[in-house]
């Protein structure tokens, strides 16, 4: 074995003091968040229904950097900072010259990126006097990392998990359950909303939409007793992930080397934004010039395929409108086994980066992404999760095609988790039984269903 570098450590000295706030450097502005009801600009007034104050002063913020509390330093400790892997093993599989680099997330206590805003988001709730918090998740990452912190903060948590899921990954389901959370498959009979779609549906495998529908409700109607918490999607969400590109950056700095290309699977676009937007503000302020590709499910291809429009962020139209690529959202996706990638839209922020051709988005086939899964578990001794996958399937598109034009292209990828509680998946790929699901969709029929919204 060669003396060549595979790894790249920081310590906890390392670890990031502030979360990097995308909006202050954007050069367009943001787009407006409606109520769902009035369809008019939205207040705090009404998302302190579902959030503490202190999270909805981060997601309005426009200061650069927010200070990250020593309370959840000391627990991003646990498993912070994450190691910056070098793939030589996969390099020399496929032969190419590029060099490719994986931030490994599936090194956290719950195995995925989602602890970075779970700790946050419980600590907020909890100085905030919070004592029960509501969610949905969809493959259950994001509910195992919740239940995880709310358990650190002496929280109670109700998830929503959709129901493919919940019947694809009973682990996650038991994980959850193992720090007292109570795990509802989506749609359930514990809501008004669940009920209605049962009736309706009875054999329907759920959505992001749905269960994010019941979590809201169960928080709405809860007369003040419980808040709402988010694993994607909005600002302050996307904001706490940022520890993710701050590390790699320092890390990539190691290594004497910079990524002209970075890649993350997207499905509400948390891990994504998280590795992205520290290598986007080095674009935007220092002259740099890395792409930045989102990568999708062709399944769920909402920034490749959606419309860029106004729509709700669940089914039962509760949550706030925002402007986003969406496939609508009363879209039922297939029930794919990258659960955590079945959401029918997208960040707000990273829809307005693609819209101005700031970053790349690509989706890529069912059978595929497993195939690329498997190719860079030989070669690195790693399972990443079927969302994972999607990065790595286009990492190796990427190091191939620098391998045809004979450059030696630096390509970073974010491993969002591992996959050892999604082996039922694998179980299925190696029998044959993972099948192309793309989906083929028009604007005309998303624009059917979209709420109507006027601005002037």
């Amino acid at each position: 074995m060669s003396q060549e570098q595979y790894k790249y450590l920081l310590s906890e000295q390392d670890l990031p003091k502030q979360w990097y706030n995308v909006r202050a450097d954007m050069p367009i502005e943001p787009t407006p968040v409606l109520n769902p009801q009035t369809k008019e600009l939205i207040t705090p007034e009404f998302l302190n229904v579902l959030f503490p104050m202190s999270l909805i002063e981060q997601e309005l913020s426009m200061d650069r950097y927010i200070d990250i509390p020593e309370e959840v330093r000391e627990i991003y400790k646990l498993w912070r900072p994450t190691p910056l892997m070098r793939a030589r093993r996969l390099e020399k599989m496929l032969g190419t010259p590029a060099h490719i680099y994986y931030k490994n997330e599936g090194a956290s206590i719950t195995g995925s990126h989602k602890g970075n805003t779970a700790v946050a988001q419980a600590y907020y709730n909890k100085i905030d006097g919070t004592k029960s918090l509501t969610t949905e998740t969809g493959a259950g990452q994001w509910g195992s990392a919740l239940a995880v912190s709310c358990r650190f903060f002496d929280m109670n948590l109700e998830v929503f998990m959709v129901r493919g899921s919940y019947e694809q990954k009973p682990y996650r389901r038991i994980i959850m359950q193992s720090y007292d959370a109570e795990v509802y498959a989506s749609p359930s009979e514990e809501t008004d909303y669940g009920r209605k779609i049962r009736r309706e549906m009875p054999d329907t495998p759920g959505s992001l939409g749905i269960a994010i529908s019941e979590a809201v409700e169960a928080a709405v109607k809860s007369g003040g007793k419980k808040k709402y918490s988010l694993g994607s999607v909005l600002n302050h969400v996307l904001l706490h992930q940022t520890v993710i590109g701050q590390e790699s950056l320092k890390q990539m700095e190691m290594a004497d080397e910079y990524p002209d290309v970075v890649i993350g699977c997207v499905g509400g676009g948390s891990n994504f934004g998280g590795i992205a937007f520290p290598f986007l503000q080095q674009n935007l302020t220092a002259g740099k010039n890395t792409r930045l590709i989102a990568v999708e499910p062709t399944a769920t291809p909402t920034l490749t395929r959606g419309l860029y429009a106004f729509d709700y962020g669940d089914t039962a139209k509760m949550a706030p409108i925002l402007k986003m690529f969406t496939l609508g959202h009363d879209f039922i996706p297939a029930p794919i086994h990258a659960g955590g990638l079945r959401y029918h839209g997208m960040a707000p922020q990273i829809c307005m980066l693609y819209e101005a051709g700031l970053v790349e988005a690509v989706a890529v086939p069912q059978p595929e992404t497993f195939a690329a899964a498997i190719q860079f578990a030989q070669a690195e001794g790693i399972v990443p999760a079927p969302e994972s996958a999607h990065a790595i399937r286009a990492a190796i598109i990427e190091a191939l095609d620098a391998k045809e034009k004979g450059e030696e292209r630096v390509i970073l990828f974010n491993l969002s988790g591992h996959g050892l509680l999604d082996l039922s998946a694998y179980d299925a790929y190696h029998q044959g039984k993972v099948v192309d699901a793309t989906l083929e969709i028009t604007h005309e029929q998303i624009r059917k269903n979209l709420p109507v919204v006027n601005l002037s």
